[in-house]
């Protein structure tokens, strides 16, 4: 059985897992873009990634989701990956880390 500390050292794998996905038409992963909303990881290794798009009708989804997927699948302790794509808050590029906003000229 995971400890609260084994949880918060496998979700600090999973955002590193998640720095690993980029939207193919962006320069920047994911994370730093803000588009990754909460991470929940349970004692039995569930994790739950609430996260959004750039835009609702994105034509790379289906790959980024599939991204996500498979990368947070890959950390140890992680049995199950569920993804709640929401559109509420949508995303805005004040979402962006100060790194991704420098990456893409708005800084």
């Amino acid at each position: 059985m995971s400890t609260h500390r084994d949880i918060l050292a496998i979700e600090a794998d999973i955002v590193k897992a998640l720095k690993d996905v980029y939207d193919p038409e962006i320069p920047v992963n994911i994370f730093d873009l803000g588009l990754i909303y909460e991470v929940d990881t349970e004692e039995n290794g569930k994790t739950t990634i609430k996260m959004t798009l750039t835009a609702p009708n994105c034509p790379m989804a289906d790959q980024i989701l599939q991204d996500v997927n498979d990368r947070v699948g890959e950390v140890d302790g992680i049995t199950e990956v569920v993804i709640n794509l929401t559109f509420d808050p949508p995303w805005g590029k004040e979402m962006m880390s100060e790194e991704a906003m420098l990456e893409l000229g708005f800084l």
